[in-house]
């Protein structure tokens, strides 16, 4: 596995690759890697030629300083799994600088509403950096084909939207939430918590299952209490939002109609982490 440490060794690379015809799959991180990453690379492995990672921690999609600073880094860890995966052929370790070669700010876009919606409510700006260094990465890279997890829904959403606007040349593949045995989404986040924790935080999937099982059963209000009943029982756990929203525009909704698809989210505080999930409903 080739490591690229600078946008012009990157660049030398990519322009080789490209000149003996190679397919690109393309997964983007912040580091902290885990089984949930590995996920997206085997994905990536079976639908491209090459597959190629970044780890870069983007300064520009944190409304907190203090969120930025206790980001997990441990790049010689991160570089070892993906060498033991066996399933990436090069990694990208950008500098500040190859991002963002004057000032680390993002640019504005508009995501046609989907950024004004739950995670945009209370960190706004943060889509505006998210787009801003995945389309950075997109225009360095070149990839084919681009990756990433479901468990970032509106994430996903919004960077299919900057795609179709700006018409890049890139192919954006979901890939399903990869979850640890009790049910609990892989998330960078999780290492944060203690062992113990991460077990009581299987409520969190298990109660999004109930919430299928509850969707088109009771009325979306009567779903919500049942749900914010769940936590209120729950010690050291604050549930910050829940909502069921339109899969299309990320708009909630408190009723469902039969042609459209539907999503549970869910934002719950353990211990000071914030963990995010979701499921669509059936």
């Amino acid at each position: 596995m080739e490591v690229l440490k600078n946008k012009k060794t990157l660049q030398d690379f990519i322009e080789r690759q490209k000149e003996m015809g190679k397919r690109i799959g393309f997964a983007p991180t912040m580091g902290a890697l885990h089984n949930g990453h590995l996920s997206l690379y085997k994905k990536a492995k079976e639908e491209n030629d090459l597959v190629i990672s970044s780890i870069f921690v983007n300064p520009t999609q944190f409304n907190n300083s203090e969120d930025l600073e206790k980001y997990p880094r441990d790049i010689n860890r991160d570089i070892l799994i993906l060498q033991n995966s066996e399933l990436v052929d090069a990694v990208y370790i950008p500098e500040v600088a190859d991002i963002y070669p004057e000032k680390a700010e993002s640019q504005h876009y508009d995501f046609d509403g989907l950024e004004n919606e739950m995670e945009g409510k209370s960190r706004p700006g943060h889509f505006d950096g998210v787009g801003t260094v995945v389309e950075e990465l997109f225009r360095q890279v070149k990839p084919d084909n681009a990756y990433f997890g479901e468990k970032d829904f509106q994430q996903l959403a919004i960077i299919k939207k900057m795609v179709e606007k700006k018409k890049l040349p890139v192919t954006i593949q979901g890939v399903a939430i990869y979850r640890a045995e009790n049910g609990l989404a892989l998330s960078s986040r999780n290492q944060r918590l203690h062992e113990d924790r991460k077990e009581a935080s299987k409520v969190i999937y298990e109660t999004l299952k109930k919430v299928n099982d509850w969707f088109r059963v009771i009325t979306i209000p009567e779903i919500k209490l049942r749900v914010q009943d769940i936590f209120d029982n729950q010690q050291g756990m604050q549930l910050e939002y829940f909502l069921i929203a339109d899969e299309d525009t990320l708009k909630e909704t408190d009723f469902f109609y039969k042609d459209r698809n539907f999503r549970a989210f869910i934002v719950v505080v353990v211990d000071g982490v914030r963990l995010i999930d979701n499921m669509h409903l059936d």
